[in-house]
C-alpha cells in the first residue's frame, strides 16, 4: 500500500478552507488509480504539517478525500503544534472519522487517540547505529502496540488527551518507520 504526502500547494497555505480545488487536482492527477484493497485506503493524505490549531478549521476537513466507492483513498492529519492538544480538535476530527497522526518525534505532539477508521503512526526516533534503528525491546513493543490497534485496542503506554474511548473493533495500522537516518528504516519495519 502506498502512502503519500499532501502538496504543499494543498496544504501549506494560509487558508486551508480554500484548500479543495488544490486537493481534487492532487486526487486527479492520477494517484486514485492505484486502487483500493478491502477494508484500507490505497494512500494516507498526510494533509497537515506545520499549522496552528487556529488555522485549522472544519471547512478544511470538507475538502479532504475519505475512503468510499468514488474516492479509494482517506486522510489522515498530521500536527506540529501542541495546540492541537486539546479535546475539541480530536471531537472535530472524530466527526469526520479523520485520524489524526501519531508522531513518534522529539518536537512534535505525540497524540494516540484514536479517532478514526484506521491508524497511522510516524516513527521517528530511530537510532542510525542500531541494526534495525531500535532496540529490539522497543520493536517489540511497537509490535506489540500495532497489534492492539489491529484488534481495536488503544495501547496504555501512549500517551492520549481525550479520555473519549474509540468503538473496540479491527483497524487496519499503518506504522511507518520515517526517521532521520533513513537508511535503517527498512530493517526496523522488517523486524517489527
Amino acid at each position: 500500500m502506498f502512502s503519500l504526502k499532501g502538496p504543499r500547494y494543498a496544504v501549506n497555505r494560509r487558508v486551508l478552507s480554500e484548500a479543495g480545488d488544490s486537493i481534487k487536482r492532487f486526487l486527479d492527477s492520477g494517484v486514485t488509480e492505484l486502487g483500493a484493497p478491502p477494508r484500507a485506503p490505497a494512500l494516507a493524505v498526510r494533509a497537515v504539517q506545520e499549522i496552528r490549531r487556529s488555522r485549522f478549521r472544519q471547512a478544511f476537513l470538507n475538502c479532504c478525500p475519505r475512503l468510499s466507492t468514488d474516492t479509494p483513498c482517506a486522510t489522515s492529519v498530521e500536527v506540529r503544534h501542541d495546540s492541537f492538544n486539546t479535546p475539541d480538535f480530536l471531537a472535530l476530527l472524530r466527526k469526520f472519522s479523520i485520524p489524526v497522526v501519531f508522531a513518534e518525534h522529539d518536537k512534535y505532539p505525540a497524540i494516540a487517540d484514536i479517532v478514526g477508521d484506521f491508524v497511522y503512526a510516524r516513527l521517528q526516533k530511530g537510532d542510525d547505529k542500531l541494526k534495525a534503528g531500535y532496540p529490539p525491546k522497543a520493536l517489540d513493543a511497537w509490535a506489540a502496540r500495532a497489534k492492539t490497534w489491529a484488534q481495536g485496542g488503544e495501547p496504555k503506554d501512549l500517551p492520549r488527551i481525550d479520555k473519549t474511548s474509540a468503538k473496540k473493533e479491527p483497524r487496519d495500522v499503518f506504522l511507518y518507520f520515517i526517521h532521520e537516518a533513513k537508511i535503517r528504516a527498512p530493517a526496523a519495519a522488517m523486524a517489527c
